[in-house]
């Protein structure tokens, strides 16, 4: 079939150009090992699998089984207006190998995890888009597919320590600062950034002529309402002249700039490293409105925007489907997290959102992306937050009492494409939470608040159980009445209001409020004699967690 114009395309490039024109003849066509005849997706100049360098296209009978879905209301793209069906299928061959596509050919009500499908391809200038309907006769739907690390299974591939030395023992983190924070403040995003990291090098009661290390997530790349430049930017503005930096998306998640300071100080590099992250979504989307900025086009190398799967919120949106599915947690579930941080978020004076949230307001809001509502999603804002590492032998000489690093957990066992993935849990959480635990003797039962991150509530529910604060698939009992994750509760959760209220500060804020709470400077959201705090960061890209504790 020929479709209307305007969806994203992909770039075509020599290693993908079998699959993106496969259907000029009706065949769908996968990467193939030669050695070990396994499937290759997406293309791969040498198997995951065997090692193998003999790879090339294979036909397949382009039968799959639908192993998520999310209706997608809230967004819509030229050529695909919503609603729409985004989803994921695992081809019949080798149910290792998904496709993120759309299905068509019936009705959403219709669709059904398990159920057999049949590809159908749709021409869009030089390329053919797999879509996917359902099947003619299929029968009764099928189990899905198990993911290749199990979630129960994952401690099982944590590496050990590489040396009984810590690199955490050696370093603190010693000043905290967030800028102002809001809704479209309309303020160049530089100056977000030189705001907090004033108020850091103050809390810690240094000087900017102190600090020989700068570092920062993403950088200066092409990262659309995200950050101001990178540490050439900053440097370029204060003139700091670092001995060590650091900027890049491909890190321990948005926290990953602190996590590589730390290991910047313990290395012997620098002696105080200044890490910042800056967001300006809600000024960036207002510019784009008013035809100020001209946001990305052309060709995309994306493996999902073809598909409308524009949004992390698409991915874990099947993320959640299938927790659900599995285990039977509910949209109520979901809304208990939604209900905690807006609580918390009453007694943040900073906090964007701090009206009362009700759960008939949570299951009554607009949807997003099935099954998410508004109140699943975070809050897109302006705001910048700094935090100083510092060497340990130091930081009890500054102004505040240091908090200390009991351990970080960085380690990826888990496939890096979203929709390759984690089944049922946010990917690139277990993982980290698993390695976290082998570098420490504290537990779970230890941590006294936790700050896990929450870009959408599924991502919160994912490292609750990934962190071990309850077992796998047990977080509908958890959650269920929201009272052990209140302030009061078995586990003090997102006590600022997390990113569902607070703001979007993407895991750094996290860390901010895990200071002040160990500190004892939260106010009236503190919680009572804090000496342990977890604090996570990303999911989907590489993330990293921090176990973090009061100084004695």
């Amino acid at each position: 079939m020929t479709a209307k114009p305007g969806r994203p395309l992909p770039l075509v490039t020599l290693q993908n150009e079998f699959f993106w024109t496969s259907g000029a003849d009706g065949t769908l066509r996968v990467q193939a090992c030669e050695s070990c005849e396994a499937l290759i997706h997406p293309p791969q100049p040498v198997c995951r699998y065997c090692r193998g360098r003999r790879l090339g296209p294979r036909e397949v009978s382009g039968f799959a089984t639908l192993i998520g879905f999310t209706v997608s209301h809230r967004f819509s793209l030229p050529g695909l207006p919503s609603p729409y069906v985004v989803a994921q299928v695992a081809i019949e061959e080798d149910p290792r190998v998904r496709l993120t596509t759309n299905v068509v050919g019936c009705d959403p009500p219709e669709l059904e995890l398990g159920m057999r499908l049949e590809v159908v391809f749709e021409r869009h200038d030089d390329v053919w888009l797999p879509l996917f309907r359902p099947a003619d006769g299929r029968t009764g739907p099928a189990p899905l597919p198990c993911d290749e690390v199990e979630p129960e299974d994952v401690h099982r591939h944590v590496r050990p320590m590489a040396t009984p030395e810590k690199f955490e023992d050696k370093v603190a983190i010693t000043g905290i600062g967030m800028s102002e924070i809001g809704r479209r403040l309309m303020v160049p995003p530089l100056s977000l950034t030189v705001q907090a990291c004033e108020r850091a090098i103050a809390d810690a009661g240094l000087s900017f002529s102190d600090i020989d290390g700068l570092s920062t997530w993403p950088g200066a790349g092409p990262v659309s309402g995200f950050g101001e430049g990178g540490v050439g930017a900053l440097e370029s503005a204060l003139g700091i002249r670092p001995t060590w930096y650091n900027g890049g998306g491909e890190t321990f998640g948005p926290g990953g700039s602190v996590i590589a300071g730390m290991l910047a100080v313990a290395a012997g590099l620098a002696r105080h490293v200044l890490c910042f992250r800056t967001v300006w979504e809600s000024t960036y989307g207002e510019l784009v409105k008013a035809g100020r900025i001209e946001p990305p086009s052309g060709r995309t190398p994306s493996w999902l925007a073809p598909f409308g799967a524009t949004s992390p919120a698409h991915t874990l949106a099947q993320n959640a489907q299938r927790h659900f599915h599995r285990y039977g947690t509910t949209r109520e579930t979901l809304g208990w997290i939604a209900l905690n941080q807006r609580a918390n978020a009453a007694l943040n004076p900073t906090a964007i959102y701090r009206e009362p949230l009700t759960m008939e307001d949570y299951l009554g809001a607009r949807t997003i992306t099935t099954p998410f509502g508004l109140y699943d999603c975070d809050v897109p804002c302006d705001a910048s937050v700094a935090v100083i590492v510092s060497a340990k032998d130091v930081a009890a000489d500054l102004a505040k009492p240091p908090v200390l690093v009991e351990a970080v957990g960085t380690q990826i066992i888990e496939r890096i494409e979203w929709d390759q993935s984690k089944l049922t849990h946010e990917p690139q959480v277990l993982g980290q939470s698993a390695h976290l635990w082998s570098r420490t003797s504290l537990r779970p039962a230890d941590v006294d608040v936790a700050q896990l991150y929450d870009g959408f509530t599924i991502n919160f529910l994912s490292w609750l159980e990934a962190l071990g604060f309850c077992g796998i698939g047990e977080a509908g009992d958890f959650l269920d009445g929201g009272k052990n994750i209140a302030r009061d509760g078995m586990l003090p959760a997102n006590t600022h209001g997390g990113q569902l209220s607070h703001g979007r500060t993407h895991g750094m804020g996290l860390i901010h409020e895990a200071v002040l709470q160990l500190r004892g400077e939260a106010g009236a959201r503190q919680v009572p004699e804090a000496e342990v705090a977890v604090a996570t960061s990303g999911g989907l890209t590489p993330s990293g967690v921090l176990l973090l504790r009061a100084a004695a």
